[in-house]
Order: C-alpha cells, then structure tokens, then sequence
C-alpha cells in the first residue's frame, strides 16, 4: 500500500490530505488545505503563502489519479469547492444532516449542492466497499475532540490491503482522541499504520492541561493496544513546544508527524509564524546625521519677491 500525506501542519498548513493507492484502487482523502486567518494577531507570513500554494497544487495533481474522495468532514481544511477534482469520481462524505453543527451545515450544503451531478456522491458513515484488492470502510460519527462539544463530528476512513493484511486508518480530526468512543473504535479497526490529529495543545490554557493529557493516554493505550504506528499531527503541532509537550509519545518510537513519515523535516509555519514576521520586519535602522550648516542655504539666504495675487495690491 502506499499511503502519501500531502499537505499537513508539519509541511507549513493546516491539512491532513492523504492518497493513499492498494493495487488498483486510488484514494484522496480530505482534500483541502488552508491557513489560519489569524494567529498571534499576525496573518499568514509570505512562507505560509507559498507553502499553501504547492499544497494545493499536490492535491490537485493526486486528484487527477484518484479514484475516489473521501471528505470526513466540513471544516475547511478538509475539502474545496472546486467540482471538478470529484468529477466522475466515486465520493463518500460525511452526512449533512445528521449529527453535524450548524455551521458544518451550511458549508456541506453548498458543498453537495455544488457536486449534484458531476460524481457519485454518498453519505460516508458506515459505507463499506470492496474490490480485487482492497476494502473501504468509513466509521460512524466521531467526536471532533470531547463528545458532545461544539465542533461536531468526522468520520474516519480504514483502508485494508486483501493481500498483505495492512491496514491505513485515516481518522483526521479526532484530536489524540480526546474521545473515549472515538479511542475505543480506532482500537476496534487494528491499524497498521494510523493518521489522526494529535490533542491541541496550543488551546490548553482554555481547555485545560487535564484534557490534553487524556488525549495523551488515549493514544498511548491505541499504541499498546494494537502495536500500530502513528502519524500524528494538524492540531498538535500548532504549539511551537510541541516536540517537548508530546515528548512521552515520540518516545515510543512508534510516532512522527507527516513530514517524518516522508523523511523531511518538520516546517510548522503557523507556529513559527511570529518568528518570521520578526524576519520580515527587520529593524529600524538609525537615520544618518543631518548635515549642519552655520548658516543658511545660499537660497534660503536669498530674498523672496513679494508675489500678488492677480488683481491684488502690495502692502
């Protein structure tokens, strides 16, 4: 099987774009990519720019091969507009309907709206589908990070090679899991090799270090548990500490992050993104000394005529 990350946060954005090809079958999974509009009270940094753009045109060189799509869910980072990269390609994704929030809503809408009638378009949970040399399986709603938070639910998707027994699960934005059902269903699916987003850190002064943390188990008992590894990155690696933070899971040698599985090393832009504004703006420099003079310019020093105004009289 050969399983390639695309666009992710260790490769400068926010994404977890995935293709994945076993034999005859070609996936692309989650194909969107973007930046945080602001962070720091900075926006994107020119970097941040270029990197998104040789994201973007990754994924649309890996949608000209693939097959199918697969969208876990409606943030943006996960999917586009554009019809044409699921142009007569088989699509599974995630429910509009059902167990969704209000603004995933409207953004799935416009989204199915938009595909009527330009691909095979289905609702991912639970679908299963089989071929000569692989089997697709999408889960059942999982919380995008605590059960019952804000942020809705994904669906993550399993990928089995027939022939050698590997298996891929890609559970995008379950965030560790923070979940305990989402923990229990990943353990369930028996990954060879699992992709998720990693607990978010840089939100721990709002949620707490305890939440974070339980992330931390979760995925620790998956790694026990299955003797999986782990591609882990998106939300985790928006903490610049994150390489010390999460330092009890890259101990298990069973974790890196989706430059890591490439063999590149990692170029988290956005969590770097107040360091290469500091670049950009580079210090003010001192102004060179004026030159004095110990008396005025010989044509300050000369008299001005009176000028009138026309129709005007000197005074």
């Amino acid at each position: 099987m050969k399983i390639v990350p695309l666009a992710a946060e260790s490769l400068g954005v926010r994404s977890v774009a995935t293709y994945v090809e076993c034999g005859d079958t070609r996936v692309l999974i989650d194909p969107g990519a973007s930046l945080a509009a602001s962070r720091f009270t900075l926006p994107p940094a020119d970097e941040e720019w270029e990197a998104l753009k040789r994201a973007n045109d990754r994924i649309s060189g890996y949608a000209a091969r693939a097959q199918w799509l697969f969208v876990s869910h409606y943030h943006e980072d996960h999917f586009r507009y554009d019809a044409e990269i699921y142009r007569d390609r088989g699509v599974w994704a995630k429910d509009p309907n059902r167990m969704i929030n209000p603004s995933q809503e409207a953004r799935a809408r416009e989204l199915w709206k938009t595909l009527d009638g330009t691909c095979r378009l289905d609702t991912a949970e639970g679908r299963r589908y089989e071929t000569a040399d692989c089997v697709l399986s999408a889960s059942p709603p999982l919380a995008h990070g605590v059960e019952g938070g804000g942020l809705g639910y994904v669906v993550a998707l399993t990928v089995t090679d027939r022939r050698e027994g590997f298996r891929f699960v890609h559970a995008s934005d379950v965030q560790g899991p923070l979940s305990a059902v989402a923990a229990a269903y990943l353990i369930r699916e028996r990954p060879s090799l699992l992709y998720l987003a990693g607990p978010p850190a840089y939100l721990e002064g709002r949620v707490g270090r305890v939440l974070i943390e339980q992330g931390v188990e979760h995925l620790l008992r998956i790694i026990d548990r299955t003797g999986c590894r782990v591609i882990m990155d998106h939300h985790a690696l928006r903490d610049a500490d994150y390489p010390e933070r999460f330092r009890r899971l890259w101990e298990t040698d069973r974790v890196v992050t989706a430059a890591g599985f490439l063999g590149l090393d990692d170029r988290p832009l956005e969590a770097r993104r107040r360091i290469l504004w500091q670049i950009k703006r580079k210090p003010a420099g001192r102004m060179a000394p004026r030159l004095k003079r110990d008396r005025a310019s010989g044509k300050m020093a000369r008299p001005h005529p009176d000028r009138n105004a026309q129709g005007g009289t000197s005074k």
